[in-house]
């Protein structure tokens, strides 16, 4: 059998991947790295790690801070700023999170939260006043998709082949978070928040928090996130609760009314453009 050549795209690809691969190992736990203990992770020798590293640190991907060491680089600051500029989502959130603050009790926090694969990460934070305690949803931060409110009002809106492939690679967590012992108790909880349109949880991410949730879908019905708010325990009591669950619902609608009319407008300036 003829051996099949690799073109010159697919061995771009694969280089790409190295690439990306080479920027997953920057993280929290370990924000340095060297071309050494790069190469020995990825398993690539030391001339093909620096040379990727030359390729990163030429677009500030990755910067040198030492004789030896990297870490990451300024252009991903450069891309954070943009993502706060531009993205719809966060745009279409800010005065409806500003706004929504003023009904909680002191010591809240209103989140705005996004799916990432099989995880949930906070892109924005509203802070209420009074004295705060941390909360765990930092912006940035990725945190589990079974546990809390801001998460499983996601998980619940997932299509059931999402929710079937994540029940068999994750059942143990499920068990654990309360979720279901198996499947089918997985999939009438999940059915039953969605029916409820937002969901309430105390205590299972910060100690003292009650969470209330409601989800964020796209134009084509599809759940992008979460609009929450984080109560200190001792202020939420039901007749709160059952205030702010409806304004939260509202709120995500109206995120989603937003989001619709960017897109709409969107591509008439585009239209005019090139017109002219």
């Amino acid at each position: 059998m003829l051996k099949r050549s690799t073109t010159t795209e697919e061995r771009g690809d694969s280089s790409g991947d190295r690439l990306l691969a080479v920027l997953r190992l920057f993280t929290v736990e370990q924000p340095e790295w060297t071309v050494e203990a790069a190469a020995d992770k990825l398993g690539v020798s030391a001339t093909t790690s620096y040379r990727y590293f030359q390729r990163l640190t030429k677009v500030g991907l990755i910067s040198p801070v030492s004789s030896a060491g990297y870490t990451l680089g300024p252009a991903i600051i450069q891309m954070d700023r943009q993502i706060q500029i531009s993205d719809p989502m966060l745009n279409a959130a800010r005065s409806v999170m500003t706004d929504l603050i003023e009904y909680a009790a002191e010591g809240s926090v209103i989140l705005l939260c996004r799916l990432f694969h099989d995880r949930v990460m906070c892109v924005h934070q509203v802070m209420g006043q009074g004295p705060q305690s941390p909360v765990s949803y930092e912006r940035g931060r990725l945190m589990p998709l079974f546990r809390g409110a801001t998460a499983r009002i996601i998980l619940a809106h997932l299509p059931t082949r999402n929710l079937k492939a994540l029940f068999a690679r994750s059942a143990d967590e499920i068990v654990v978070a309360g979720l279901g012992c198996d499947w089918n108790e997985f999939r009438r909880n999940m059915v039953d928040l969605r029916r409820a349109g937002f969901c309430i949880s105390r205590s299972e991410i910060d100690p003292g928090r009650v969470g209330v949730a409601a989800p964020i879908f796209n134009d084509e019905r599809s759940v992008l996130g979460s609009l929450s708010f984080v109560l200190p325990v001792d202020r939420a009591d039901d007749t709160l609760i059952g205030r702010l669950a409806p304004l939260t619902v509202a709120g995500a609608r109206e995120i989603e009314r937003a989001m619709m009319r960017s897109t709409v407008t969107r591509p008439s300036s585009a239209r005019v453009k090139l017109a002219r």
